[in-house]
C-alpha cells in the first residue's frame, strides 16, 4: 500500500476535498471465515478494487468475522457505492477461488457501517483500527 497522509487535500478536476470514510462490514452470520489465504486474497481484491477507483487506502485491518477499512474517496463516490463494489468483487473472486466459502448463503451480510471522518479526528480512528489486532 502506497503511503497516503490522511489530512492531505485531493485535487480532482474542479474540487478541492479531504473526504475519508470509515466502514465496517462482516460475513454472513458473523463467521470467522477471514483467515489466512482467504484474509490475504480480499486484501488484494480490496485494493485492486480501490486502485481503480482512485480511493486511497489510509487503514485497513482483517478480521477473522469483520473488515475496518478507512478510505478517501473523490467527492463524486457515494459511499454505498464504494461498499457494493468492495464486496461484490471481494464475494465474487473469494467464493470461486475458495469453495469452502459457498456453505454459506452470500459472503456478506448486506448492511454495513460507514461514518465520515474529519482530519481532526482521522488520527484516532487509524489508531483504533491498528489497535484492532492487539
Amino acid at each position: 500500500m502506497a503511503k497516503f497522509s490522511p489530512d492531505e487535500y485531493r485535487h480532482e478536476g474542479n474540487a478541492v476535498s479531504l473526504l475519508n470514510y470509515h466502514f465496517v462490514f462482516i460475513p454472513k452470520r458473523r463467521k470467522k471465515v477471514l483467515i489466512g489465504a482467504i484474509a490475504e486474497r480480499l486484501q488484494q481484491v480490496i485494493c485492486e478494487v480501490c486502485n481503480e477507483n482512485r480511493w486511497k487506502i489510509i487503514a485497513m485491518e482483517i478480521m477473522p468475522d469483520y473488515v475496518h477499512l478507512f478510505l478517501n474517496a473523490k467527492p463524486t463516490d457515494n459511499p454505498s457505492t464504494m461498499m457494493n463494489r468492495i464486496k461484490a468483487r471481494a464475494s465474487h473472486h473469494l467464493r470461486k477461488e475458495f469453495p469452502e466459502l459457498l456453505k454459506l448463503p452470500t459472503l456478506w451480510t448486506p448492511s454495513y457501517f460507514v461514518s465520515t471522518a474529519a482530519n481532526i479526528s482521522t488520527e484516532s480512528v487509524k489508531a483504533y483500527i491498528a489497535q484492532q489486532r492487539d
